[in-house]
């Protein structure tokens, strides 16, 4: 079932659970306490996203979320209004996944 207030942008996402793991509100909460065993395993928000190399999306201090298309909260739409923003974040988007994938292939020792 998707969530309308995040409208599958994983930006959103990784914002729920940076708030999961400070005990705040978020449209996940309840689907992220059902996993709250699994993300115990990280102990925070820095262990889940170094685990999962997902740092190009957090700012260095791994306090708050690079944002892929400007975010309000949750009570606005998450979806880009016109062509210009749509473009932007797929931009965003490109430059995190291509930002991502070389952490991953830097992350690989071949022995």
């Amino acid at each position: 079932m998707r969530n309308h207030k995040i409208q599958d942008r994983f930006d959103l996402t990784l914002e729920c659970i940076r708030r999961f793991y400070l005990k705040e509100n978020s449209p996940l909460s309840d689907a992220l306490e059902r996993y709250s065993q699994f993300f115990s395993l990280f102990q925070d928000f820095k262990g889940y996203v170094d685990f999962f190399l997902f740092q190009d999306l957090v700012e260095e201090n791994y306090l708050a979320i690079k944002f892929c298309h400007p975010f309000n909260g949750f009570d606005h739409s998450p979806l880009p209004k016109n062509i210009e923003e749509y473009q932007a974040y797929k931009k965003n988007m490109i430059d995190f996944v291509t930002a991502r994938n070389q952490r991953i292939l830097n992350s690989v020792t071949v022995e």
